[in-house]
Order: structure tokens, then C-alpha cells, then sequence
């Protein structure tokens, strides 16, 4: 799960960047790109933890 989570935090920083980069040099292309891979990293992060969460609960449920 930690290489997971490294993947979706670099999906996030690239994300980031790459809409810092189409802001500032007017590349609209670039900017929106990094936008929906920000947001893709954001969204993935957060399904592996509710994901995580229930796989958890669940083996507790069930010894």
C-alpha cells in the first residue's frame, strides 16, 4: 500500500505542477491536464484509504 500511496502523492505534485506551468506561460492544454491529473490523484488516494478502511473493519468482523 505505501508504494500505492507514493504513485497517487507523485500523480498529485505532477498534477500540480503541470497546472503552475500552463498558468503561467497561458497553456491552457497543459494547465487543464494538470488539473484532471491532480484531481485523478486525489480521488484514487482517497478510494485505496475508504478501501483500506473496509478491508479493515471487515477482518475484524469476521475472526
Amino acid at each position: 500500500m505505501v508504494k500505492l500511496n507514493l504513485i497517487c502523492f507523485g500523480l498529485i505534485l505532477l498534477g500540480f505542477a503541470l497546472f503552475l506551468y500552463g498558468a503561467n506561460f497561458y497553456d491552457a492544454l497543459v494547465g487543464w491536464a494538470g488539473v484532471f491529473i491532480f484531481l485523478g490523484g486525489s480521488l484514487a488516494f482517497l478510494l485505496l484509504y475508504i478501501y483500506k478502511e473496509l478491508k479493515k473493519k471487515s477482518a475484524a468482523q469476521n475472526p
